[in-house]
């Protein structure tokens, strides 16, 4: 995987261009229509966690709070990417330790979601493989020792990052930056490319696994079953195929600082507008759509989630049965 920086690294030295070939009233355009979708889903991802909060039954079942931890990641990731973006359309130069604190920020979050879409998948996994001890495994408890190890193991590379920024960078952190805020800005040496490129290998690679394996096993466990479980398995096994599409969405962020570098090695009149549409589309889409389109799926959550979309006026919550599996 090569050139694999997180997803921001739009961000990055060429975005500045904008600045210089397009008048203020268009760069105030594409601000608009960058902001504007982004404080829209925002304000749903919100609706979202409040919605999880909201029922105790929500706060005590493991796939909900695995979802809220999901959508919580990358809501965080959304508003980093977005102020870093704001803050090169804007021409805004910030303090050195500013931008630090944002861009770590941004990639500590970045790997929470393949993460914790593998624990989801593997939760999956043992309700329909092992529905018997799936109560005494998959517990409120567990889950929050196993959401606690995802995020030490994202910090991981951020203290690695950070630690080498200290250490090889010699730029002080207290004066203000003579470009734009982004990573390639930040980190400037090649082995941080090196040490993104390692960890991001690793990590998509290990997830992948445990998405198709849990996949596999639930698809010929639903093969196998009577009649009456295969809905709950087929609900499973397209529950499983969905993570690993996020996956999918989660891995072509990644692919941005090799669009930007190809448009930049054409010098393509419209490479600052194209880049503003991959920012979009790569970036901020997958981190609105995908928890927006998980929830939407389940039918207990998407009626307690329309009921606060809706401020309770269209809609009346009814007790449901929610089921383990």
């Amino acid at each position: 995987m090569s050139n694999t920086t997180p997803p921001f690294q739009l961000l990055s030295n060429n975005i500045s261009l904008t600045n210089q070939r397009l008048a203020v009233p268009i760069r105030t355009f594409m601000g608009f229509l960058s902001v504007s979708p982004c404080l829209l889903f925002l304000y749903i991802n919100t609706i979202m966690l409040y919605s999880l909060k909201s029922k105790p039954v929500f706060r005590e079942t493991s796939r909900y709070i695995l979802f809220g931890n999901l959508l919580f990641a990358d809501t965080i990731l959304l508003v980093t990417s977005q102020l870093l973006y704001i803050l090169a359309v804007a021409g805004l130069f910030v303090i050195r330790y500013i931008c630090v604190v944002i861009v770590l920020v941004a990639i500590f979050t970045s790997g929470v979601s393949p993460l914790n879409l593998s624990v989801m998948s593997l939760e999956r996994y043992v309700a329909i493989c092992y529905p018997l001890r799936h109560a005494s495994i998959v517990t409120p408890g567990t889950t929050g020792v196993v959401i606690a190890v995802v995020w030490i193991l994202c910090s991981l590379n951020t203290i690695i990052k950070l630690v080498m920024l200290l250490v090889l960078e010699s730029m002080p952190l207290d004066q203000l930056m003579q470009g734009f805020c982004s990573t390639s800005e930040l980190f400037q040496l090649k082995i941080h490319n090196q040490v993104d490129n390692v960890f991001i290998s690793i990590v998509f690679m290990a997830v992948g696994f445990i998405i198709i394996y849990s996949y596999i096993a639930i698809m010929m466990v639903a093969k196998s079953a009577a009649s009456s479980d295969k809905d709950t398995n087929t609900k499973a096994r397209n529950t499983v195929l969905l993570h690993l599409i996020q996956l999918g969405l989660s891995l072509s962020s990644t692919l941005v600082p090799t669009i930007v570098s190809a448009l930049k090695s054409r010098a393509m009149d419209k490479a600052t507008q194209i880049e503003y549409i991959v920012f979009i589309i790569l970036i901020i889409l997958p981190r609105c759509l995908s928890p927006l389109i998980y929830g939407l799926r389940d039918k207990t959550f998407r009626h307690i989630l329309m009921y606060h979309l809706t401020c309770g006026l269209r809609c009346t919550v009814k007790p449901i049965k929610i089921s383990s599996y």
